[in-house]
């Protein structure tokens, strides 16, 4: 589970919840989702948006149909029988999640330990995947964007941090 920034560098992750667990569960476990759900997160205030001067806008985290409802959490609109406003909302929330996405998708692709099962002790392999978050945030500040990273990166990648037989993920 992770928190993403637009420059596909992680600012959370949680690491070592159970493949089978709920990720709207694993959120609201996690020390960021704790704070999320409090309101002790420190998010700024409201603003208007651009070119807007009434009606401030809360800053939100952006999640799937799995999340509940929360002023600073966008999720999309669920059901398919939805007008075309909330489509058009839906496919915009969903480009936005990309960046989570592309951001593992890169991550995997810069370490590849990431592109197999890690056959070590779960505890050992947590430590594996948080360093390379953490490797990772490092060589994306240090070297810049790499747009061949971000270009090139597919949605297919994400089938490598699935675990189908229930274990660690």
């Amino acid at each position: 589970m992770a928190v993403v920034d637009a420059e596909y560098c992680f600012i959370s992750i949680d690491v070592g919840a159970y493949g089978r667990e709920a990720d709207s569960t694993v959120f609201k476990e996690c020390p960021f989702g704790k704070l999320l759900y409090s309101e002790q997160l420190g998010l700024p205030a409201p603003v208007c948006l651009p070119n807007t001067s009434d009606n401030p806008q809360p800053y939100v985290v952006i999640g799937d149909e799995a999340f509940g409802l929360h002023k600073n959490l966008l999720r999309p609109f669920p059901g398919r029988g939805i007008d075309r406003r909330k489509r058009i909302f839906n496919y915009r929330l969903s480009r936005a999640r990309r960046y989570v996405e592309c951001s593992f998708g890169i991550l995997a692709n810069k370490w590849r330990v990431l592109h197999t099962a890690i056959n070590e002790e779960p505890d050992f392999a947590d430590i594996i995947v948080k360093a390379c978050c953490i490797l990772h945030n490092f060589v994306r500040r240090r070297d810049g964007v790499n747009f061949e990273d971000t270009l090139s990166n597919s949605l297919d990648n994400l089938e490598v941090h699935q675990n189908d037989t229930g274990g660690r993920s």
